[in-house]
């Protein structure tokens, strides 16, 4: 069975293989939010643990840190890909 580790890294060589093969600057910009979502998905399943309870429980807890960072990692992400956008929109008008 697959797990979210592994699923993951094959999201993430997607978005690499998006990445060098296309040339478009908008599928470059999709290409590194492919890498991104994989990314997250890995340390989110790194992060899981079968069976875990509420940080506050003291049995079995789980670490919520990967959670946290990959939802700053999120932010980050879409203040990133507005920039590339609003730039890619930008070299387009100047190019006219």
């Amino acid at each position: 069975m697959i797990n979210a580790e592994i699923a993951g890294i094959v999201v993430m060589l997607i978005g690499l293989y998006g990445l060098i093969s296309k040339e478009e600057p908008i599928k470059q910009v999709i290409s590194i939010n492919v890498v991104s979502v994989g990314l997250i998905l890995f340390f989110v399943g790194s992060g899981y643990v079968e069976g875990g309870d509420f940080p506050v429980m003291p049995s079995n807890p789980v670490d919520p840190l990967p959670a946290t960072l990959m939802l700053t990692t999120l932010v980050v992400d879409v203040a990133i890909t507005a920039l590339a956008l609003a730039l890619i929109l930008r070299m387009g008008r100047d190019g006219r």
